[in-house]
């Protein structure tokens, strides 16, 4: 695994532990990367609960919630998409720290408005009265496996932050 993002997933387990809260995930281009990652530290399952990987609209509709309306609307790399697989993540499982991803990794899929690269990020956390959710949208550079793997940096960073 990569140093940086093996870095991340251990920080993250320590901040979860301290502040006794589960995460989870919710995926789509990273496949499981970021549970894979969190799931290969030893001792996990004390503060990771479970991950959705929702590679298809369908899986994100029947496993997230997410509205087939807010798919047709705004297409599956978006902010409202992955605001709602944020939530929905949070709704389907036990966490209170979730990370949902969706983006066009490459080398297809790409367009004017989308190109490869686009990835967008939606961190949730519901522990506080009420729900936080923070997006953001990268435009990485690199193969396949090089946007997948800032992705899942980018995702595990990102939980770090909102647990400060």
């Amino acid at each position: 695994m990569n140093p940086d993002i093996e870095t991340w997933a251990r920080q993250l387990g320590t901040k979860l532990q301290a502040h006794q809260l589960m995460a989870t995930t919710a995926e789509s281009c990273t496949g499981g990367g970021v549970a894979y990652a969190i799931t290969d530290i030893s001792g996990s399952s004390a503060w990771f609960d479970r991950s959705f990987i929702t590679y298809t609209n369908a899986a994100k509709m029947q496993m997230l919630g997410v509205a087939e309306s807010t798919l047709l609307l705004h297409g599956a790399v978006s902010r409202e998409v992955v605001s709602a697989m944020a939530l929905g993540a949070l709704t389907h499982s036990v966490a209170q720290i979730s990370v949902a991803i969706s983006g066009i990794a490459g080398p297809q899929g790409g367009t004017v408005d989308k190109p490869v690269g686009t990835v967008w990020f939606a961190w949730a956390r519901s522990a506080d009265p009420s729900a936080t959710l923070v997006t953001e949208c990268f435009h990485l550079i690199g193969d396949r496996r090089q946007v997948r793997e800032q992705a899942i940096e980018i995702a595990l960073q990102g939980m770090c932050k909102l647990i400060q």
